[in-house]
């Protein structure tokens, strides 16, 4: 097709594959193509949107010739398309010198992008658009073919080895131009200040045919890196957006407010708040969002590792070091580190208390451990032993301090308000222990915060905010900060960026934090304790179901209430895997926070007090006052996360209790009324009879009557006005109408039916062998409470 015709096609094209930014039109629904399921459309999906496949051809294409198309602000994310809408440009340069206003009868605002960015701008936003697309089986994101594209973009356009390749040209021995600037509709003010770039002199001022092809490799780059954090992590609340904004923007964005107020026939000026309202949104990242940007944090990591060792004379530097190396130096502080601390916090924060919050804690502890995408890979010895951490991350965890410190204390009071009986929360606490107990890391974030903690000597108190700010507007080829050897400096100028200067810093091992540890250890203890009694109720369960108690011939279960948990379900290896998990979590605690044996000791008696004389009854944490019991709050904790639980019973008389989901309801309501019948009847001989000291006397004391209930009876007002049966020797006939008892006693027939033994000899045969038990019974548990057998 001629070009004309193509760049018509294009934005149609784009749009079928990935999806309208409304979400109506799914497009070839990316997310949930795999291979397994559909192999030939996997296949030809991947192939055609390769990065040397036919649709990157046509980008390139287009690319040479400097087409425009027009994205709608509208869907951006909030705090941009809000910025943008109040004529405020953001600090990215990906927006600088492409905003469009509407000519006259317009809708709205447009961005002005080349194909490049255009294709990017819709692949990275469909993550977003299209998360509520229907699914109809099973996807593993992982193994989505967006998720195998993303991985694709990555390693092309962010080479770990060589350079990026060039595009393909259609001249021969020509390349493809990059694009020209565009002088912006009307005068925007800017968050950043305006630097020198050396990006910005190989494109902006070169003829675009003469292209430098380094400085396009960079550009390419550069321009997916920033389109993916933008889509992906530019998403916060209006607190995290006031909090980012310098003393210096919020002074320009006022006077240009007053400017423009005073045009209007000093019409009063938009309030700040009213203003900054409008970048609140609500925001809600997927499981499978987490999960790309977690590949995007480790792709960066390796990215940033493949840095080749600087050169000994700075002067051999400054000729040698080629731009994507240059990118490669300042990939992670300059385009990342920000958007992904607040993400993280966002996520922290509002992210629901189960097991789905894994994806965001394996994303954090992949960004907290660059060294595991290092080039070089640890010795093979036949012990497997915990790496050390080489002294050379130092510098990486000094400037990323927040990311180690307040997210942990973050976690910490998540792992507080979850349940730690169930192995996958265990697992968790595991894995973030385990993490931060590698030797030596804790001395180096303690090393950190000692540094922050350094009084002030002669640093300015408003250069902390400018300095290491990620992004100060322009490429990230600005001019370099100088060289700056105060590791105190540095730390500050990175805690001071993220949370601004009146931010309180909360020691990760000061006091505070120590008592959090402390009780998550107790915690610890507790879990493990419940894990254990449910495990040994599962275990007694097991062994004391017999033959006849599957028949339930005894009502004892009518009085009983469940005690398990959703271990039960589980089963005993799950149980095991949660006391290793805790096990060890509590080894690595010890381990970062240096917990005494002693501490511990006493962690684990006061865990016990509250146990009973056999060890497995725990009742919930509480005070006892002139009406009864009340509960702490850590008493209702352990009551919501089912760690302990009141012995609630039904305490009426057992005829009269509602009728269980096991029972038939009509022969429950039919035998009651036989019962009553039988026990009006026969009320004076059944007293007769129990009032003897023979084997008879014992017989029926033991199967007629109930010491318990006559108890409750005699003291207690409620129960005799609820209770109108006689108190004294009665018949019951309630466990007839259990479904189990039914199904047993047609079995019974139909065997019986086998054996040629009639109706009237089977139910003489049962009416032996329950005559035969009850007398076992009364020999060797009469005067046991009847429940309790």
């Amino acid at each position: 097709f001629s070009l004309k015709e193509l760049h018509g096609i294009f934005p149609w094209l784009v749009e079928s594959i990935f999806g309208s930014l409304d979400g109506i039109i799914i497009g070839w629904n990316l997310r949930c193509l795999q291979g397994r399921t559909n192999p030939n459309e996997y296949s030809v999906a991947l192939d055609f949107l390769d990065p040397s496949g036919p649709m990157m051809k046509l980008v390139y294409k287009l690319q040479a010739e400097e087409y425009r198309y027009d994205f709608p602000v509208s869907y951006l994310p909030g705090p941009v398309k809000a910025s943008i809408q109040e004529q405020v440009l953001p600090e990215c340069s990906l927006y600088h010198n492409k905003v469009q206003f509407p000519s006259s009868g317009g809708l709205g605002l447009n961005l002005a992008l080349n194909p490049f960015e255009y294709y990017m701008f819709y692949f990275a936003i469909s993550l977003i658009t299209q998360k509520n697309s229907p699914v109809t089986h099973h996807v593993s994101p992982s193994n989505s073919a967006y998720f195998i594209l993303v991985d694709t973009y990555l390693k092309c356009f962010l080479p770990t080895e060589g350079s990026v390749l060039p595009p393909p040209s259609s001249n021969p021995g020509g390349a493809i131009p990059s694009p020209t600037p565009r002088s912006p509709a009307v005068p925007f003010s800017s968050y950043g200040m305006h630097h020198t770039s050396l990006l910005k002199r190989h494109i902006a001022h070169q003829p675009s045919v003469n292209a430098d092809p380094a400085s396009q490799e960079i550009w390419r780059s550069e321009t997916l890196l920033q389109i993916f954090v933008e889509m992906w992590l530019h998403h916060y609340s209006l607190e995290m957006y006031q909090k980012m904004q310098s003393p210096h923007v919020k002074l320009e964005v006022l006077h240009y407010r007053l400017s423009i107020s005073s045009k209007h026939h000093g019409s009063p000026a938009q309030s700040s708040y009213q203003a900054l309202h409008a970048y609140q949104e609500s925001f809600k990242p997927t499981e499978e969002h987490v999960l790309v940007v977690r590949l995007l944090v480790k792709h960066l990591h390796a990215f940033s590792n493949s840095l080749k060792p600087e050169p000994l004379s700075p002067s051999a530097h400054s000729h040698t070091a080629s731009p994507l190396e240059e990118f490669k130096r300042v990939v992670i502080p300059r385009f990342v580190q920000e958007k992904l601390y607040i993400f993280l916090q966002h996520c922290f924060g509002h992210w629901p208390l189960d097991a789905s919050f894994r994806a965001v804690l394996e994303m954090w502890l992949s960004y907290l451990q660059p060294w595991r995408y290092a080039p070089e890979k640890p010795p093979q010895s036949i012990e497997p032993l915990p790496r050390s951490v080489s002294e050379k991350w130092a510098a990486f965890i000094q400037e990323n301090l927040l990311m180690y410190t307040k997210l942990f204390v973050g976690f910490l009071n998540r792992a507080l308000r979850t349940d730690l009986v169930s192995p996958k929360n265990a697992l968790m606490v595991f894995r973030v222990a385990k993490v931060f107990a590698q030797p030596n890391l804790a001395e180096m974030i303690l090393k950190g915060e000692q540094l922050f903690l350094e009084p002030e000597l002669v640093i300015p108190h408003r250069q902390h905010r400018l300095f290491m700010s990620p992004t100060l507007g322009g490429s990230f080829l600005s001019s370099r900060s100088p060289a700056v050897t105060d590791a105190s400096f540095k730390v500050k100028s990175h805690v001071y960026s993220l949370e601004g200067q009146d931010f309180q810093y909360k020691q990760m091992f000061g006091a505070e934090v120590r008592n959090l540890v402390l009780k998550l250890a107790q915690l610890i203890c507790q879990a493990q304790q419940t894990a254990k009694s449910i495990s040994d109720h599962s275990a007694e369960t097991m062994a004391s179901q017999s033959f006849f108690s599957w028949f339930r011939f005894t009502p004892s279960e009518m009085n009983g209430s469940y005690t398990g948990n959703d271990l039960d379900e589980i089963g005993q290896d799950s149980i095991k895997k949660t006391d290793e998990y805790l096990e060890k979590a509590l080894e690595y605690l010890c381990q970062i926070f240096k917990l005494s044996e002693a501490q511990l000791t006493q962690m684990m008696m006061k865990c016990g007090t509250a146990q009973d004389e056999n060890g497995k009854k725990q009742l919930p944490d509480c005070i006892a006052s002139e009406n009864g019991l009340i509960l702490t709050t850590l008493g209702r904790y352990q009551i919501i996360n089912g760690l302990r639980r009141f012995e609630v019973q039904y305490q009426g008389d057992t005829e009269l209790q509602p009728i269980r989901s096991y029972e038939n309801a009509a022969l429950v309501r039919l035998l009651f009324r036989l019962s009553s019948v039988l026990n009006e009847r026969f009320a004076d001989q059944m007293e007769v009879l129990c009032s003897r000291e023979d084997f008879v006397g014992r017989l029926c004391r033991y199967h007629l009557t109930n010491p318990q209930l006559l108890q409750k009876i005699r003291y207690s007002p409620v129960v005799r006005d609820r209770t109108r049966q006689n108190w004294g020797p009665r018949i019951s006939l309630r466990f007839l109408a259990s479904y189990r008892t039914l199904i047993s006693l047609l079995m019974i027939y139909f065997l019986a039916s086998w054996f040629y033994i009639g109706p009237v000899g089977c139910t003489f045969i049962i009416l032996i062998g329950y005559f035969l038990y009850a007398v076992i019974m009364t020999f060797f548990f009469e005067g046991w409470k009847p429940h309790e057998h």
